[in-house]
């Protein structure tokens, strides 16, 4: 696995403190995007998942704590949702016994002045669903921290590393998880600054295990926008009124993107209520991402033939689809 390098030009910097300053106070308004260019061609071909089917019934969800530290000072608590024993939507023991079977990897990363338990309405559904999702809090970026904005340049390799003791979980003697990790199935997905890092995994931080990456309301400032390695299909979703990242700015590092890609737009959808509150946005992108990694790393195809009409349920958002 290549590492990121450490630190950025000083530009890029500024301008990724400027793009993401909003997303903990008040921004100016959101531009809509200009018409999409041509994508750049793949350099590697992609590695398929082999054809599956994803599980067909929901699981109940465990949650379990990891406490880990990169370099001896970067703290990085990491929540994991994993699917588990029992009934489907009830409340399973914290931590419960996982349900039986290998289930694919998702690393999620948060925005700035956020925590992973922001999220965990999304992030349950998709272990019910049957993945394991890892997302650690950041040591300048969550909320309680001094919200150094460009310390989302490190996260990458936070990201990395975090994701290694995860994997590792699976060939741990007497870890819960021992066996139950497909540790050749991974992707990346972030909200925010959680959406630069995840970039960051695909371009100057590349991480050869991703096999696919979810981008909310992200943004390429800081970690460029050269897509590196074997192609991994992407997904973008990002809101037409977003106040903090403007919309344009998102679908500029979609139409980087060399690879089988998507972008989910909501036209109404602003900076992140559709990801935060349970309703009828946060269902569409919810059902979309679900079928979107159920086909990247299950090699789930009725999922993948889902995705557009999942995507235009209840005219709430569309999908411009070159997967």
């Amino acid at each position: 696995m290549r590492r990121r390098r450490s630190a950025a030009l000083l530009p890029a910097t500024l301008l990724l403190a400027a793009g993401l300053a909003g997303c903990s106070g008040d921004a100016g308004p959101a531009r809509r995007a200009a018409p999409p260019v041509e994508s750049p061609k793949a350099t590697a071909p992609a590695p398929r998942a082999p054809d599956g089917s994803a599980p067909g019934e929901p699981f109940a969800v465990g949650v379990r704590q990891l406490k880990l530290n990169r370099d001896g000072d970067r703290p990085l608590p990491v929540t994991v949702w994993y699917p588990a024993r029992g009934a489907a939507g009830g409340a399973a023991e914290r931590p419960a016994a996982p349900a039986a079977g290998r289930f694919p990897v998702v690393m999620f990363s948060h925005g700035l002045g956020g925590r992973p338990d922001d999220y965990a309405t999304l992030l349950t559904r998709w272990a019910a669903a049957g993945f394991v999702v890892a997302a650690p809090a950041f040591p300048h970026t969550a909320r309680g921290t001094d919200g150094n904005v460009l310390d989302v340049l490190n996260q990458p390799a936070d990201v990395s590393y975090a994701l290694t003791k995860v994997l590792a979980l699976d060939a741990t003697a007497g870890d819960p998880l021992r066996g139950r990790l497909a540790t050749e199935r991974v992707a990346a997905a972030g909200h925010s600054a959680g959406g630069v890092t995840t970039i960051g995994l695909f371009t100057a931080g590349r991480d050869d295990r991703l096999d696919a990456g979810v981008v909310f309301a992200g943004t390429a400032l800081g970690v460029g926008t050269a897509f590196a390695g074997a192609a991994a299909p992407q997904l973008f979703v990002h809101g037409e009124a977003d106040e903090v990242v403007a919309y344009a700015a998102g679908r500029a590092a979609y139409d980087k993107v060399p690879w089988p890609k998507a972008m989910l737009s909501l036209p109404k959808g602003d900076h992140g209520r559709a990801l935060l509150t349970d309703g009828a946005a946060l269902r569409v992108v919810s059902d979309t991402t679900v079928e979107f990694l159920r086909w990247t790393l299950y090699g789930d195809a009725a999922a993948r033939r889902r995705l557009p009409t999942d995507a235009a349920r209840g005219g709430l958002a569309t999908l411009d689809d070159h997967l």
